[in-house]
């Protein structure tokens, strides 16, 4: 004997034929509608191709700075400070920042002023080079 629970009847399945009908093509046809090609040239001309190439520039960053150290070979330690405005309480705060810079020649003393720009990695801290002595420092 066969249990009777156990056996079950599978259901015929339904052809889903609403769901799937298009939208009528004057609709479609209405909403692709594109605007006159002569406003598109316009906008193409204005650009031209020279222009986009200046503007890829790389920005050069500069700073000068007071020379704290050059006890390292060809390399040197200069001392940029600046002024910040505190955002709450106003006053104005002095904030500096240590760079490695390299010095080709090792001709740069402490207490020189020296402009210094960046430049590719030379080695894992210094990706700074010395562009100008601004002034030299009291030797004595």
């Amino acid at each position: 004997m066969e249990d009777k629970a156990k056996t079950t009847k599978k259901a015929p399945a339904k052809k889903v034929e609403a769901v799937t009908k298009k939208a009528p093509a004057k609709k479609v046809e209405a909403v692709t509608k594109k605007a006159p090609t002569k406003k598109v040239e316009a906008v193409t001309k204005k650009a031209p191709a020279k222009k986009v190439e200046a503007d890829i520039k790389k920005i050069e960053r500069t700073v000068t700075g007071k020379v704290v150290s050059n006890k390292m070979d060809k390399t040197i330690t200069v001392l940029v400070e600046r002024k910040v405005k505190h955002p709450l309480y106003g006053k104005y705060i002095n904030q500096s920042n240590k760079f490695h810079a390299h010095d080709e020649k090792n001709e740069i003393n402490e207490g020189d002023i020296v402009q210094i720009t960046e430049h590719k990695p030379i080695s894992k801290s210094k990706s700074w080079i010395v562009t100008k002595v601004v002034s030299k420092g009291q030797q004595g």
